[in-house]
């Protein structure tokens, strides 16, 4: 992958690069289950505070209905007693939210509560047509009122009412309520779950269409909409395949059809007369067929994974691929070694590592491998070293295109054709691994092949 397109893929939407207060997360699960989850907490919450409203609007009526029954009746039952007897009723009378005092009270001003006026027109309600209220706040923190009233025989008489309406909350609806979010909670997660699903399988199934074009089809059951996507991309699938494979075989075609005509006109080039012409002319027809072969090759590298991967030792494979260059009197080293074992495709491995080495060899005069694990294990790591001149950052992208050229010249000899790296980066994801190029300190390239850690072990195991 690019670095242009790993960065579009990695790109996070506006707000979440600080564009506005909210940081939406990346995956569109997360954000279901987040509007989801919010809008039922939400919808729970206002549904919890409009029963308590409503119960204790309720709740207070019933206790003025109460009030204004109660006070009647308590005060005529004691307007009724004899003075003497009086005093033992009063505890009988009390109730949670007021009592009887036979005094006049504290006086006070009067009462500005909600609360407190309703009380107070609760009672006058009940006793306010047979006798002369007077009614006042006492002053504290809490609400507290005193209605005066004299009784027939001229007796004073104080309700000393402290207002009372909320019930409290039983101890079991917090837990309750608590349950109920986590419940929403799981049943939003499950929700957003089942409906993106296929659009995580879509998005594997899609990373796996590699270039052999082999990925396994989707499952086309499901809702309509998720059959429908999955039926459009399995034959998107099979069109691109029938395109690739098309494309190969033409290539194959022409290779084949051109090797005719050129050995024709090798033949007839060595009966020329002309040395100097026919030596040129040679070159030319060598550059024709190179440029022909590695055309299939590259061809041919769209369906990598043709080749069986095979456990092998990577360290004995490296090792022996440098023997055979320091045999040949190349200057290759490989002194940073790894014991690792790893599932690969050994003759796509060896392509790509051969073809870093030869252009090290070919634009620095020697290579160095180097061959080390990553943290954990999980990742082995190839790297092809040298001391030319490197490329620039702008290209180390480019070079991997199908016949991008460093060298302008027109001159094989020197430019290449163009398709050997983008030979190797097409094997390298055939094998499910990552090339990348990065230029060293102090002057030089270093060719970077990182085998995930899908198909990797440590050797031994």
């Amino acid at each position: 992958m690019s670095t242009a397109t790993h960065d579009a893929a990695g790109a996070a939407p506006p707000a979440a690069r600080g564009g506005g207060p909210l940081h939406w997360p990346r995956s569109l699960f997360a954000r279901l289950a987040l509007i989801l989850c919010v809008g039922l907490v939400l919808a729970q919450t206002l549904s919890v505070w409009l029963t308590l409203t409503e119960r204790d609007e309720t709740t207070a009526n019933m206790m003025m209905d109460y009030v204004e029954r109660e006070v009647a009746s308590s005060v005529a039952l004691l307007d009724n007693l004899p003075p003497s007897e009086r005093a033992a009723w009063l505890p009988r009378l009390a109730r949670r939210s007021y009592t009887f005092m036979l005094d006049p009270g504290v006086p006070g001003v009067a009462p500005d509560a909600t609360l407190s006026r309703r009380y107070e027109s609760a009672i006058e309600r009940g006793i306010g047509k047979h006798y002369a209220l007077t009614v006042n706040a006492i002053p504290g923190d809490d609400e507290h009122l005193q209605v005066h009233l004299r009784l027939s025989d001229g007796s004073p008489l104080t309700i000393d009412v402290r207002p009372q309406t909320a019930l409290p909350l039983s101890r079991w609806l917090p837990l309750v309520l608590i349950v109920q979010l986590v419940l929403l909670a799981f049943c939003c997660w499950l929700a957003v779950r089942v409906a993106t699903r296929p659009l995580a399988a879509l998005a594997r199934a899609a990373d796996g269409l590699g270039p052999d074009l082999k990925a396994e089809h989707l499952d086309e059951s499901g809702p309509s909409e998720v059959a429908r996507a999955a039926r459009a991309f399995n034959a998107m699938q099979a069109r691109i395949a029938g395109y690739m494979a098309e494309r190969m075989q033409i290539l194959a075609s022409i290779s084949h059809d051109l090797q005719t005509p050129i050995t024709r006109m090798r033949l007839r080039v060595d009966t020329m007369d002309d040395d100097e012409q026919g030596t040129r002319l040679r070159q030319d027809l060598q550059e024709m067929e190179q440029l022909v072969k590695e055309g299939v090759a590259y061809a041919r590298t769209l369906h990598g994974a043709s080749e069986v991967p095979v456990r092998l030792d990577l360290d004995a494979l490296l090792d022996s691929l440098v023997c055979d260059y320091v045999d040949a009197g190349s200057d290759v080293v490989y002194d940073t070694r790894t014991a690792v074992a790893v599932v690969t495709r050994a003759k796509a491995l060896k392509r790509i590592v051969g073809n870093f080495v030869d252009n090290a060899l070919k634009f620095a005069g020697a290579a160095e491998i180097a061959l080390s694990a990553g943290p954990g294990g999980d990742d082995v790591t190839i790297a092809v070293l040298d001391r030319g001149p490197g490329i620039p950052e702008e290209s180390l992208e480019k070079v991997f295109e199908p016949f991008y050229r460093l060298e302008t010249s027109r001159n094989r000899g020197t430019g290449g054709t163009g398709l050997g790296l983008a030979i190797a980066r097409q094997l390298a994801s055939a094998m499910g691994a990552q090339l990348t190029l990065h230029n060293r300190a102090g002057g030089g390239l270093e060719a970077r092949l990182v085998l995930r850690k899908n198909g990797v072990a440590q050797a031994g195991r």
